[in-house]
């Protein structure tokens, strides 16, 4: 995978770093024409971005979990980062959580805007059970392995009383019209309130422009020449305001 560094601070490294994945036929430079950068640098955080160039063709050969990890995370923890957080967008925000279920506590957090989360078939039959809570995943031999079938009962441990020290906090944004939405509500009430944003809107850079704000102001990352903002627990803050599993389904 080719990856692009941009320092917080062009005199040293910092210890945290955000690796960015973008959404299905984006370019990652996108992140930085966007302003997702420069929304890192105008807040002072003492964080470096990687852009990673993880195109729609590792999702369809199912080999982004591994090409990821090898190619991007290992060598960068190598480098000295004690802290690495995966924000994606769209595909790119699947990516980071199927990455998550292969690779169990390898990242510190997961920041996912308008992620693709797999079938919509798979959503109904979840909010016809009464959502997560309610909801038993199929037990015995399924009709597929696809990983949305993984998905679910994964974002399931963050409805326990105490999850796991090894869960990395996850934050969710969408827009209330995004094609997706029917899926992110379900999991928003997985997640603790101060970890889910809305705006309004569709599936679309405005609308991740502004999340990625709102979600920003309240992730625990360190400031630059001080600490960080908030402990970096693994669980926050005030409240703030289908297809195939393929990506063959989506656009972005």
């Amino acid at each position: 995978m080719k990856t692009h560094l941009q320092s917080a601070n062009d005199n040293e490294r910092s210890d945290t770093l955000l690796i960015f994945l973008p959404g299905a036929y984006l370019k990652p430079e996108e992140f930085e024409r966007e302003g997702f950068i420069s929304a890192v640098r105008e807040r002072h955080l003492a964080a470096d971005a990687l852009l990673v160039d993880a195109d729609v063709s590792y999702y369809y050969d199912q080999t982004l979990s591994e090409r990821l990890h090898a190619d991007v995370i290992e060598p960068q923890r190598a480098k000295g980062y004690t802290s690495i957080w995966l924000v994606g967008i769209s595909i790119g925000g699947f990516g980071a959580l199927i990455h998550e279920l292969a690779r169990p506590g390898s990242v510190d957090g997961i920041v996912a805007l308008a992620p693709y989360l797999g079938r919509r078939v798979l959503g109904a039959e979840i909010k016809k059970a009464g959502g997560l809570r309610a909801w038993q995943a199929p037990t015995g031999p399924q009709p597929d392995e696809e990983p949305d079938r993984k998905l679910w009962p994964f974002f399931q441990q963050y409805l326990a009383p105490k999850p796991s020290q090894d869960l990395p906090p996850l934050y969710l944004g969408f827009g209330l019209a995004d094609r997706f939405a029917s899926n992110h509500k379900l999991l928003a009430d997985a997640l603790p309130p101060g970890r889910v944003f809305t705006t309004e809107g569709g599936h679309d850079w405005p609308e991740w422009r502004q999340l990625w704000r709102n979600v920003l102001d309240v992730l625990p990352l360190p400031s630059l020449g001080r600490g960080a903002r908030a402990p970096a627990t693994r669980f926050p803050a005030a409240a703030s305001r289908a297809s195939s599993a393929m990506p063959s389904a989506i656009a972005a």
